[in-house]
């Protein structure tokens, strides 16, 4: 026991200095000696190739389920626009992005890298740091909101079971932004979904089942309870729009805007579950089944949100918010269900689309001390905490503001890697390369000077709108209009201009020819069964 102890005390004082967080480096990698990688960042090993059509499907039910999907057609009601502009924003900007995630998921699936990885290619060594930072960046933006919203769950569940928890008193000023008991929640529901955070990707193909279950019969249930208790589904096949003319056309584009827009983060990393599948086919079906998912939860949150206002007056399009109206005993059990179910889903989206995105990449930039668990762990402090994530959102309004202004920075990175993937290397690409500094796709000192000039050109033009979505009293002009746009325009214009500069100024020592291509692939057969004899030896 004592020499156990000892140990132990030993361990502990190693890890107050930085030498004892090193991770053992993986034997098994590409990276050339002196280039610090771990198993997370490495090339996906077969054991750990266990999704299928089946999984990858479970997990955008996993990841579209959640309250944030469900408010981004009722908001559009709130704005003053109509279900039919609801509907049509939905399924275009969905069936969009389903194609952008599909073909952008295709380097994970057939290389078996993750997206910080991945991404050198276009980038650079170097320079594929720059949109690994953006993916950090709106990862926390959106692990901030999910868990806030989580909370808030929680709340709901909580005071279905002792209503006097709405009255704990409240010590902290009006500047705060939330009161003590809403603090208190955030920290439950915090400390709840840690360990979850902490699960390795590969392992949780069935919790997303469960969330998928959890939360459609509470989603449906929820549509269901509203419509009955309302004598119907409201006004909403008769509703008029309040607006009309250009205003009326320019709402439906920033809508249009912000539903494509939202799933830019989960796109643009996408490589980091398409890495997992048994069959890299697989990344295709996800245009099949993406925009009927996206269209199925918004259309239960819109017929909602109309039954709603003939209960209580005016449109209610947080399904939180719903649940907490239930008062009578059978209505607290229905509202302790729905608070769970979302709450479960809360925590999936954190797991699917934000916590593990976001490890991923902080893991790239220090692989040497930072693998995805420690890495979620300062991501949830980060988002949960630092972030204040209760100020984040306050209206419909500011919701669909925040969501248009991700497409600023990820569309055109999104953009950029699907023509590097497919029209400039034509999918021939040399997997040793992308874990070598000095390697085939180092361009110019670890930089791609065709992508950042394509990065350039797509966000200069739309920064006013960044600008207009922070301060929304600042008149931005006509830079309005691309506003609107930002998305669509940001994906375009990079997609061209990276297209034509990577044709004028071709980078020669980063292309292949097809018999190149077979040769590298073929080294790179015998090199992973070496490598995965010695593993099993070892």
């Amino acid at each position: 026991m004592a020499q156990v102890l000892g140990k132990a005390q030993e361990r502990d004082k190693e890890k107050t200095r930085l030498s004892g967080w090193v991770l053992p480096k993986q034997e098994t990698s590409y990276a050339p000696d002196g280039t610090w990688t771990n198993i997370d960042l490495d090339v996906t090993p077969p054991e750990r190739r266990t999704w299928t059509a089946v999984s990858m499907l479970g997990y955008w039910v996993s990841d579209i389920l959640s309250a944030q999907s469900w408010q981004i057609g009722a908001s559009v009601l709130a704005i003053g626009l109509t279900y039919r502009e609801a509907i049509w924003c939905v399924l275009v900007g969905s069936a969009v992005m389903s194609f952008a995630i599909a073909f952008n998921g295709a380097p994970g699936a057939y290389l078996r890298v993750p997206f910080p990885i991945w991404i050198r290619a276009a980038f650079g060594y170097t320079g594929g740091k720059f949109p690994v930072a953006c993916r950090i960046v709106t990862a926390l933006f959106w692990h901030a909101i999910q868990t806030y919203t989580g909370s808030i769950a929680l709340t709901v569940m909580l005071a279905a079971i002792w209503p006097s928890y709405l009255d704990i008193p409240n010590h902290l000023p009006k500047s705060a932004g939330i009161t003590s008991q809403g603090l208190l929640s955030h920290f439950l529901f915090w400390c709840i979904q840690l360990p979850f955070l902490l699960v390795r990707p590969h392992k949780l193909k069935w919790f997303f089942v469960f969330k998928a279950v959890v939360t459609i019969t509470a989603a449906v249930g929820t549509t269901i309870a509203v419509c009955v208790q309302a004598g119907g589904s409201g006004d909403i096949w008769d509703q008029k729009p309040k607006v009309s003319g250009w205003t009326k056309s320019w709402l439906i584009v920033s809508t249009l805007t912000a539903q494509t827009g939202s799933w830019s983060t989960v796109g643009t990393n996408i490589s980091d579950f398409t890495r997992y599948l048994k069959k890299p086919r697989t990344t295709y079906f996800q245009c099949a089944f993406f925009p009927v998912i996206c269209f199925s939860i918004a259309i239960l949150g819109i017929i909602s949100a109309s039954a709603s206002k003939v209960l209580y007056g005016d449109y209610v399009w947080d399904p939180l918010t719903l649940a907490s109206k239930w008062k009578s005993p059978g209505g607290r059990a229905a509202a302790f269900y729905c608070g769970l179910a979302w709450m479960v889903a809360q925590i999936g989206v954190n797991v699917s689309a934000n916590v593990i995105s976001a490890s991923n990449d902080l893991a790239s930039f220090f692989p040497k001390y930072i693998n995805i668990r420690r890495a979620a762990v300062l991501c949830t402090i980060t988002g949960g905490w630092v972030m204040v994530p209760w100020k984040i959102i306050t209206s419909a309004q500011s919701l669909l503001n925040f969501m248009a202004s991700l497409g600023i920075f990820l569309a055109p990175i999104i953009a950029i890697s699907i023509a590097d993937y497919w029209l400039i290397k034509q999918r021939r690409v040399e997997v040793p390369s992308l874990y070598d500094p000095n390697g085939r796709y180092a361009y110019h000192a670890g930089w791609n000077w065709r992508a950042l000039l394509a990065m350039l050109v797509s966000i200069g033009p739309t920064l006013p709108s960044l600008v207009k979505n922070v301060k929304p009293s600042v008149d931005i002009g006509g830079a309005s209009y691309i506003a609107d746009l930002v998305w669509y325009y940001g994906f375009i214009s990079a997609f061209l201009v990276y297209l034509a500069v990577t044709t004028l100024w071709t980078p020669a020592g980063a292309l292949m020819s097809e018999a190149e291509f077979a040769a590298a692939r073929h080294a790179e057969v015998i090199f992973l069964r070496v490598r995965d004899k010695q593993y099993s030896e070892s």
